[in-house]
């Protein structure tokens, strides 16, 4: 149930607002090409009902004047070039990604503009030159992980004041990833709490991070969200519930598949920028000169029914403050 927003600005980040005049559509129906390392974007995931609630927007109806090419690389990222191909030949005005590898083949492979999301630091990866002035044809919503780390481990130390180790994972083959990761590890430290570091690179991988962490239990557990972590989510979901770890992930819908709690971006928002982007972009904007944008509101997510399961009693205070509560 939805109990208040969180309203945060970072950094200075500026959000356009949407004017009615610029909400309405062309004649002509917008073609967008979606594409990412993992399964394709659906209309009924939350990824793709918050996409299509951004276009719905700005006055776009899906069948009518907009026109989605659908392509997702199910965890072969060398099939991401042939995608990209594919989505070139369907003549799609803009290309809208999720993750790094995504964006960087999309970069790397098609002179088509792009719209980048959940791509990690794209100045740390070489995506874009400044976020003020990307340069070439990509654009997007930046990460801003060093902002919220200190917020998620807050979070974490309320519900489990004994944090001291916290084992983070993530996918070590992807740039943006690791740089996520780096970013976390370094808020983390700052907070006095150790990290025990958990790169993995393939599904096998996972075993691995879990028989370390049975050798040396960590307090907590840190989830870092690409396609191979959500790939093996309900694995990590299992290990945490079986040892009764408090984890705490960067997405609220894996809050509502099973996690204990996570403080992230509003997926609407973000993807209403990622819509309103790809709008300008149709009407003739260029990428180079449509600064990468930064998330300004964010949900705090928590399943009463996980932590009841390992045992945390959840303070009044807390709970009050989350945004959303799944019991």
């Amino acid at each position: 149930m939805k109990r208040r927003e969180f309203i945060t600005m970072l950094g200075g980040a500026v959000l356009a607002t949407t004017s009615r005049g610029y909400a309405q559509a062309p004649a002509r129906a917008l073609r967008v090409g979606t594409l990412g390392p993992g399964p394709v974007i659906t209309d009924a995931s939350p990824v793709g009902t918050s996409l299509l609630h951004g276009f719905a927007q700005l006055g776009y109806t899906q069948g009518a004047n907009l026109v989605f090419e659908r392509r997702g690389a199910d965890g072969h990222l060398e099939r991401l070039p042939a995608l990209i191909k594919e989505l070139s030949a369907s003549k799609v005005d803009v290309i809208i990604t999720t993750g790094f590898p995504a964006a960087s083949a999309a970069k790397e492979h098609s002179p088509l503009p792009v719209v980048a999301i959940f791509a990690g630091d794209p100045v740390g990866t070489g995506l874009v030159e400044s976020l003020a002035r990307p340069g070439g044809n990509l654009t997007g919503i930046s990460d801003v992980s060093e902002e919220l780390t200190p917020k998620r481990m807050e979070l974490l130390k309320e519900l489990a004041p004994g944090l001291r180790r916290i084992a983070m994972l993530w996918n070590a083959s992807d740039l943006g990833m690791t740089l996520r990761y780096r970013a976390s590890e370094a808020g983390a430290k700052e907070m006095g709490i150790s990290v025990v570091p958990l790169g993995v690179r393939e599904p096998d991988d996972f075993a691995q991070a879990f028989t370390a962490m049975e050798k040396e239990s960590p307090d907590a557990i840190l989830m870092v969200t690409d396609s191979l972590t959500m790939l093996n989510r309900k694995r990590v979901f299992e290990f945490a519930a079986a040892h009764r770890l408090p984890a705490t992930y960067e997405f609220d819908f894996l809050v509502r598949e099973g996690g204990l709690m996570s403080y992230a971006p509003d997926l609407d928002e973000s993807f209403g920028r990622v819509a309103a982007l790809a709008d300008r972009i149709f009407k003739g904007a260029a990428p180079a000169q449509l600064p990468f944008e930064q998330p300004t509101r964010f949900k705090f997510a928590l399943n009463l029914k996980t932590a009841k399961a390992i045992g945390i009693d959840v303070p009044p205070t807390l709970l009050s403050r989350a945004d959303e509560v799944i019991e």
